[in-house]
């Protein structure tokens, strides 16, 4: 996505417990609130946004897209975070940019890996399947190895033989970078950098990326 007349981004991150609202420019001028609470989102989400824009500066009709984390990731985050986005960028005619988390998560490590470095990121769904993927790190930043996908937690083993780099709160002793969920700084630049191709004004089609159906027990 091109900078538009230095208009920065506005991006929010619910996928998880942390609670984060970006307004980004670039990597040295940006604002960022985080918190990491439990089932804050609901409540505070709307507020950290409001008070990143008054620290920022700017006003909701000066960024030129919102870009949210779409999953997969928490049920509940995932649909409280594209609510919000949806009803902000209708009032304010901007266009959203779903980042997908594992991509956005991806990128964040493959900055900290030597070119050509095979990478796997695992995150619990529930206490029986995660969510994995495996990458590898490119100039460019990252490549899928193994696709997005939920796995029985007893298979994770299996995929950590080959001595991939291991990150996300489904490895025991994996790396300590804190590759679990994005911040919403993270969710911005991925958007600058990968998500010309999905700016959208289509609301009535954008939803979470759960990759796993929601039952209610």
């Amino acid at each position: 996505m091109k900078k538009s007349e230095n208009k920065p981004v506005l991006a929010v991150e619910t996928s998880g417990e942390l609670c984060s609202a970006a307004v980004y420019f670039d990597d040295s001028r940006y604002t960022e609130i985080n918190l990491m609470l439990k089932h804050v989102h609901s409540e505070k989400l709307i507020e950290v946004v409001d008070e990143v824009l008054k620290s920022a500066g700017v006003g909701l009709n000066e960024v030129q897209a919102v870009a949210v984390s779409s999953g997969p990731g928490s049920f509940t985050g995932l649909r409280i975070g594209m609510s919000a986005v949806k009803g902000l960028a209708i009032g304010a005619e901007l266009p959203v940019i779903p980042v997908p988390t594992f991509e956005a998560l991806a990128f964040q490590a493959s900055g900290y890996l030597p070119e050509g470095s095979k990478f796997i990121i695992a995150n619990k769904v529930n206490l029986e399947e995660l969510y994995y993927a495996k990458f590898i790190s490119t100039k460019e930043g990252y490549q899928f190895v193994e696709p997005l996908q939920v796995i029985k937690k007893g298979d994770l083993e299996e995929r950590l033989s080959d001595n991939s780099v291991a990150y996300g709160n489904a490895v025991k002793n994996g790396s300590k970078m804190p590759v679990v969920s994005p911040s919403a700084s993270l969710i911005a630049k991925w958007a600058y950098l990968f998500g010309k191709d999905l700016l959208s004004y289509n609301f009535d089609f954008l939803e979470p990326a759960y990759l796993k159906n929601f039952i209610i027990r």
